[in-house]
Parts: structure tokens; C-alpha cells; sequence
């Protein structure tokens, strides 16, 4: 019997991937637990491994297929003493359509064709004819999703047309309804209200690009990552209320003890030759600071969910990593109970793999906070976007030279600000002011860090 290989989820957020590369071709046999693909996600690239043994009757995506959904088809394995030329025609067929259809919507479309006018308006759904009733009861195919929205926004799935397979109503079936106007499910009794005013909506591609002359850009696809890090900001935005509050940290005494910890530290003998056991960074220290913090004030260290409050009984902090084409968090865990010499060697170690997309889901998902530290640009101060679940986010400028009042004289120290970032629902500004001033205290006596 021809066993079919899917599309696998790699992640719990996972909804498509890009199939880079496949590792075997048709005819090749496969046991389990061989590689045979790698998958691109928005944040890593990961290898596939085979769950099953038999031949590779089939590949029915192609490597470079861009936006595979997840559980679609993606080749056909024949079982042992099977045909594989019957298994690829009995295992590939009825799931050959939309695999097809998985990798054609992955195609870029150019822009002029895939933006609808700015002036042109959906077009109201027309009501589908009352079904006939017979004995065996008729109903509505649609979708979860169609059903979901219209249920929200008071429409009748059973009155909107639907244009997906047999009739079947989508998503854009529904939306098309509710923007026409149309297909509203009468409240028995109700008094007919007015319209609400619909919800302002964003420029359209077309209209964006009438505002510049023909010729004057390019067109860059967006990737997975972009497109996550945009759905996710834009849900963070929408849905936390966001709240700032910033200190300036005295750098002197940290800086001083980063050097000597430094220079104390031992050698060891690489490929490179003798080399320091670890190099602390500033950064290092602000993600001790930050976890020993949330440590002393544990009432900050939650998430914010509608049934109840989550209360993290470690630190695990989060750290902006710059990659190309966007930015990944991956997780310290438990910062709180490492030592500076071990967050700093992990963090190395995390960022390089970060870079190459080779982190496995579980080393940036989750966490309770996280750090953005843009001071090594030069950045004096900036307030950034909390990642959900988090509830906080610590933003890191530059330390910098400026003039301090100490008993009524002008003396220059080293000094940095820093914006945490809050959820309200979850931390409230007194909360939050204590955070920050347990968090002042280990940079501006960081010995502390220490014990």
C-alpha cells in the first residue's frame, strides 16, 4: 500500500513552509529515521526525517516550492514488494490537485496583476437559492473559518454564494458579504438598525504604487519571516496596550568589572590558538540584570491570558538577533541561575546559529521577556514592540558620556537608557517602575551579579 509523506509541522505556529531541498530522489529506498528533505520556516531551516520504510515512488512537490501548507502532499513512498510506478499513481492521485495548487499559489505575481484597484469595491454577495428540503436535510458546506466570521459579523453562511470547490464558502465568500452589505441573518423582533461605518482599511498595492512613477522601484516578494515578523507585530500593536517607561543606568561600575572579569578570565587552546574561556559583552550583563530582576520582583514575570495570569517561575530571556532579511529571539533560559561567563558563551553560540537558520523551534519560542539592544548602532533610546506572550520588552540604547549632578558638582559618567516596554493588562506602571529599579540597581552595582 503507497504511503504518503506530508508536509510536516515543524512548529506549533508552523501553517506553510518552503520545500528547500530534497535529499533523495525517486527510486531511492529510505528507512526510518534517514533524512530525506529540508524545510524552510520563517525562522530556521530544518531537516526531515523519514517516518517509514519503502521507495521513493514519487516526489510530488518540487524543491524550491515556496508556501507548502502544512499536511499537503509532498511524495509518495512505496511499500516493500510494491510497484513503484503503481504507487506513485495510486498514492499520488487524489492528492496530486492540491499539492499542485500549493506550489502555484506560491508563484509571485506580479504586482499589477495581484492588487485590485484602489476605486474598484468588492462586489455584494449574491444570496444563494433557498435550498430544497428533502428527507435526508440539506446544509451548508463551508468552511470553519467562513463560518467563524460570519457567525461574528451576524451574516447567513446559508445566503452567501460560495466560489470554493462544489460551491463550497471561503473566507473571501464572507468578507465579500459583510463589505457588500449583504447576507445579514435577520434577528427575530429586531428593529432594523443603522449601518456601522466600516472599519477604515489600509491602502491597497495598486494605490500604493500609483504613488510613485512607473519604473522607480522594484518588487521584492516577501519572505516567511517577513511576513510573520508583520502579522506579529501588527497583532502585538492591535491587541496589547503598550505602556513606556525609561531609566538612565550610571555604566561606570559595570564597566570596570567587565574588564576585570575579562581579564581574569583563563585560557584555553582552540584551532585559533590560546584563547580566552569567555569575553563578557554589556549585553551580557543586561540579560543577568534584567533576569535577576524579574527574580527579586516576580509579579512582573507573568503573561497576560483572558482565563488567568501566568506566573513564570524562571527567567527565560529573549534576545533580539539581527539576521538577514529580519530578526529572531532566541531564549537564555533560567538566566537567572547562570553564571555571566555561561549566558555569555550561550549567547555566542545561539546568535551564530541564529544567523545560519539552524535553531530548532524550541530554543525561540516561548521565553518571559526579552531584550532589544540597539546601543551598538549608536542608538541613544528607542522603545520596542513587546513579542506575545511576553508581557515585557527591555529596549537598550547606547552608553554614552554625559554630565551627572553628585552633590551639587557637574561630573561626567558613563550612561545608558533604557525603555521597558509593558503590557498593561498584565503589569501596571507602579509594577513596572519597580522592575526597572530593581533592574538599575545590578547595572549600577553589579557585583550584585555575582553572589
Amino acid at each position: 500500500m503507497p504511503i504518503n509523506i506530508t508536509m510536516p509541522a515543524l512548529s506549533p505556529t508552523m501553517e506553510e513552509g518552503n520545500l528547500a531541498k530534497w535529499l533523495v530522489k525517486e527510486g531511492d529506498h529510505v528507512s526510518p529515521g534517514d533524512v530525506i528533505a529540508e524545510i524552510e520556516t520563517d525562522k530556521a531551516t530544518m531537516e526531515v526525517e523519514a517516518v517509514d520504510e519503502g521507495t521513493v515512488a514519487k516526489i510530488v512537490v518540487p524543491a524550491g516550492t515556496e508556501g507548502v501548507k502544512v499536511n499537503a502532499l509532498i511524495a509518495v513512498l512505496a511499500g516493500e514488494g510494491e510497484d513503484a510506478g503503481a504507487a506513485a499513481k495510486a498514492g499520488g492521485a487524489p492528492a496530486e490537485k492540491p499539492a499542485a495548487a500549493a506550489a502555484e499559489a506560491a508563484k509571485p505575481v506580479p504586482a499589477a496583476q495581484d492588487a485590485k484597484p484602489a476605486d474598484v469595491k468588492p462586489e455584494p454577495a449574491k444570496a444563494a437559492p433557498a435550498p430544497a428540503a428533502n428527507g435526508a436535510g440539506d446544509r451548508v458546506f463551508a468552511s470553519p473559518l467562513a463560518r467563524r466570521i460570519a457567525k461574528d459579523a451576524g451574516v447567513d453562511v446559508a445566503a452567501v454564494k460560495g466560489t470554493g470547490p462544489h460551491g463550497r464558502v471561503v473566507k473571501a465568500d464572507v468578507e465579500a458579504a459583510i463589505a457588500g452589505g449583504g447576507a445579514k441573518a435577520p434577528a427575530a423582533g429586531a428593529a432594523p438598525q443603522p449601518a456601522a461605518a466600516a472599519a477604515p482599511k489600509p491602502m491597497s498595492d495598486d494605490a500604493v504604487l500609483k504613488l510613485f512613477e512607473a519604473g522607480s522601484y522594484d518588487l521584492v516578494p516577501h519572505d516567511n519571516m517577513r511576513k510573520t515578523i508583520a502579522r506579529r507585530l501588527v497583532e502585538a500593536k492591535s491587541t496589547i496596550p503598550h505602556f513606556y517607561l525609561t531609566v538612565d543606568c550610571e555604566l561606570d561600575a559595570l564597566l570596570a568589572l567587565r574588564k576585570q572579569l575579562n581579564d581574569a578570565a583563563p585560557t584555553r587552546k582552540t584551532e585559533k590558538g590560546d584563547q580566552p574561556a569567555y569575553k563578557l559583552s554589556v549585553n551580557d550583563l543586561v540579560i543577568k540584570a534584567l533576569a535577576l530582576a524579574l527574580r527579586d520582583v516576580p509579579a512582573a514575570n507573568v503573561s497576560w491570558t483572558d482565563a488567568a495570569m501566568v506566573q513564570h517561575k524562571h527567567s527565560d530571556v529573549g534576545v533580539a538577533v539581527s539576521i538577514p532579511g529580519g530578526l529572531i529571539t532566541p531564549i537564555v533560559r533560567r538566566a537567572e541561575e547562570k553564571s555571566l561567563s555561561a549566558i555569555s558563551n550561550e549567547m555566542k553560540d545561539l546568535a551564530a546559529r541564529a544567523k545560519g537558520r539552524k535553531l530548532k523551534p524550541e530554543e525561540y519560542q516561548g521565553g518571559t521577556t526579552a531584550v532589544s539592544n540597539l546601543g551598538m548602532f549608536g542608538v541613544k533610546d528607542f522603545a520596542a514592540v513587546i513579542n506575545p506572550p511576553h508581557a515585557t520588552i527591555l529596549a537598550v540604547g547606547a552608553g554614552e558620556e554625559r554630565a551627572v549632578v553628585r552633590n551639587g558638582e557637574i561630573k561626567v559618567a558613563n550612561v545608558m537608557s533604557v525603555t521597558l516596554s509593558t503590557d498593561h493588562r498584565a503589569v501596571d506602571g507602579a509594577l513596572g517602575a519597580e522592575l526597572l529599579q530593581a533592574f538599575k540597581r545590578y547595572i549600577e552595582s553589579p557585583m550584585g551579579m555575582l553572589v
